[in-house]
């Protein structure tokens, strides 16, 4: 037997807002609010092959960069045109040593959690 990653919980000040952002990235809905926790995902809902990620309010100030980020792929433009898609929606770019020669792009969401930008499109 082996295990998948069935949801991402992520710790925010404003899952609302994180919620908005990352559902207009993936294409996914919201599947469940509960105590002030969201969560999204594709509109097929929990336990297909994509995780659901779990928005969590906190209050917890977050301090250093984060252990763990996501990595997204355009699905159906090429990775200059998603890149445009996301600063559109609200995402920033960010600079955290990159050369210059990478193939991917590092951007903050709203509330300044890196994730990165890859040039491979999925379909």
């Amino acid at each position: 037997m082996t295990s998948r990653i069935s949801e991402l919980v992520v710790d925010c000040v404003d899952p609302r807002l994180l919620a908005d952002f990352w559902c207009q990235v993936l294409d996914y809905v919201v599947l469940d609010e509960e105590d002030g926790a969201i969560e999204i995902g594709p509109a097929s809902g929990f336990g297909g092959l994509q995780p659901t990620i779990i928005l969590s309010p906190s209050s917890d100030e977050r301090t250093g960069k984060l252990r763990l980020h996501i990595d997204v792929n355009p699905v159906d433009r090429d990775q200059d045109a998603e890149l445009e898609r996301l600063l559109a929606l609200g995402a920033r770019r960010a600079d955290i040593g990159q050369t210059g020669q990478e193939s991917w792009h590092v951007l903050l969401d709203p509330e300044g959690n890196e994730f990165c930008l890859l040039r491979r499109r999925l379909s």
